[in-house]
This record gives structure tokens, sequence and C-alpha cells, in this order.
């Protein structure tokens, strides 16, 4: 199993760590042919709007829809949630591949001098809590039907999963806990034939 991590921008070395931590070959993702290698991909946080003008310069849109369409996971934190999401609250002209119905407001906890953490009881991964990192983090306003919230911070949902897509409005890179990564790592084992 090969993980691959895109690495247009955002801390994706931090998750390619997470990967390595738990013994898993980890790629950084920078071009089409790197989407034949993976079997299980990580969008990281970042900047959405730079995310996406960076997927469109290296012509990596394609490649992304093509791997969704073949039904490979993907996990998507912070700028990534927002990427994976249908809608976007308050930048309805953003691009979004749509991939989970969702819609997100950007920046929804406040500025970057907000950033806080805070521990979160996430019952799919476990009984103990998992710390939290929110910076400059998007809120899920609205899920679809089949869309499954895994994780609650007070009333807002921060962890949802559709399908062979895993979303978060946290930064799970940022700590040493790595059950969120074994739990994608299942998703994406599922998935290989």
């Amino acid at each position: 199993m090969i993980l691959g991590i895109l690495g247009l921008q955002g801390d994706f070395y931090a998750h390619k760590k997470m990967g390595e931590k738990l013994g898993i070959e980890t790629i950084i993702v920078r071009s089409p042919e790197d989407f034949e290698k993976i079997d299980g991909l990580i969008i990281p946080g970042g900047e959405s709007t730079t995310i996406t003008k960076l997927l469109s310069r290296y012509n990596l849109i394609k490649s992304l829809k093509k791997f969704h369409k073949e039904g490979k996971p993907i996990f998507g934190t912070c700028a990534g949630m927002i990427l994976l999401a249908k809608k976007i609250d308050n930048h309805p002209d953003q691009f979004s591949f749509g991939f989970i119905d969702i819609s997100v407001k950007r920046n929804a906890y406040g500025r970057q001098i907000e950033s806080f953490e805070e521990d979160v009881s996430i019952p799919i991964i476990g009984k103990n809590p998992f710390r939290t990192v929110f910076i400059r983090a998007p809120k899920i306003s609205r899920m679809g039907k089949s869309v499954e919230s895994l994780a609650k911070h007070n009333s807002d949902h921060i962890l949802a999963r559709e399908g062979n897509i895993l979303v978060g409005s946290f930064h799970p890179e940022l700590t040493e806990d790595t059950r969120i990564y074994e739990y994608f790592l299942e998703m994406v084992k599922r998935t290989k034939p």
C-alpha cells in the first residue's frame, strides 16, 4: 500500500511523517503520474485558493477526478476539506471538487490569531479524546443524507465521511496521535485489490 500526500502547499511533510510513523510507504504527489502509484490520498491544509491554482498549473485536476472515480479513498484536512466539499458558503465562486455532499464556511473559527486546540471525543478511533488543532478552520454548515458525522466540537461537525471521502476541519498532522491516520488507512486497505 502506498499513501500519497498532495505536495503543493501546506504542511504536507507532517502528513508524510505520520504515514511513515505507521510504517506505510508514503510519497509526495506533484504530477499526474504520481496518482498511478498511490492507493489513497491526503489533501492537506493550507490556503484553498492557492492549492486550486497550483492544481490547475500542474495539470492535476483531471488526475484527481479520475482517482476519485476509481473509488480510491481521499482524506481532506482543513483546506483539503474545502476542496472536497460540494459547496463553499462564503465563497460560492471558488472551485471545489464536490466529492462529498457538504457545504462549508471558510475561516469559520476566525483568523490565525484565534487558532486553538481542544480535546474531542471521536468514538470511531477509540475512547480516549483526540487533541484537535484548529487554524483558520472551516466549519461544515450542511451535510447531505449519506454523509456520516464522526465527531463534533460543541455543535459543529468537524469530522465526516461519505463513502471513500473523509474530511476534517482540524490538523491531525500537528499532533503525535496517529489514530485518524490508522482509520483512513483502513479505508484504503478495504479498497485495495
